[in-house]
């Protein structure tokens, strides 16, 4: 396999990853929990060493398969996984899945959650799921740059952002990953984006 350094930390990642939310999530009911764990791992096995999750992935769900299923493998493999959604039930009964929320606290909070189900000390890549509109991105960057600092986050990513939000936010705290729809079928990231990632020495997903 092989691999593929991101951002200015050069993160090492395989040139293929691993999608994980179709799972447990949104591709119909959830695969069987042991018969996932032994898809992970085959794929450790033959090379994969980046997988993606989120914790709206269920939510909380893919991030316990996740981090059951590659408890084996700590120091081998790069986890990513995403903040930004309030996963919390709101007062009328509807899990608040859709309802972004990146305030700094909530941050703070959310990677605490995500440690434990993955289980593991820091978080290799961190990724705003989606930018908040209600949040300067300055303030989502300062408060991944905290937990840097204090030794919960490794990287810092984005995703599904715009040229303008990912130069302020690499101003604040250097953005190691920009994971963005891309394909045949949604070229746009080719116009601005992926001139901006190479200029500032970005890694880009898809």
């Amino acid at each position: 396999m092989q691999k593929r350094k991101l951002g200015i930390n050069g993160l090492e990642v395989s040139a293929l990853g691993f999608g994980c939310m179709g799972m447990s999530f949104g591709y119909g009911p959830a695969g069987d929990q042991q018969e996932m764990i032994s898809v992970l791992r085959a794929a450790v096995e033959r090379g994969v060493t980046f997988f993606d999750t989120a914790e709206v992935y269920g939510p909380f769900t893919n991030e316990k398969l996740v981090g059951e299923a590659l408890a084996p493998f700590r120091g081998q493999v790069v986890i990513a996984t995403k903040f930004g959604f309030d996963t919390r039930v709101d007062p009328g009964g509807t899990k608040g899945a859709s309802v972004l929320n990146s305030r700094p606290e909530h941050i703070k909070e959310a990677v605490e959650g995500s440690l434990k189900r993955l289980r593991v000390e820091a978080i290799d890549l961190y990724y705003q799921h989606r930018v908040d509109p209600e949040v300067p991105i300055e303030d989502v960057a300062g408060a991944v740059k905290d937990l840097i600092r204090a030794g919960k986050v490794k990287n810092f990513g984005l995703s599904e952002a715009g040229v303008q939000t990912i130069r302020r936010a690499h101003a604040v705290q250097p953005v190691t990953a920009v994971q963005s729809e891309y394909s045949l079928w949604w070229r746009r990231p080719e116009e601005e984006v992926l001139p901006a990632l190479e200029e500032l020495g970005i890694g880009a997903g898809s």
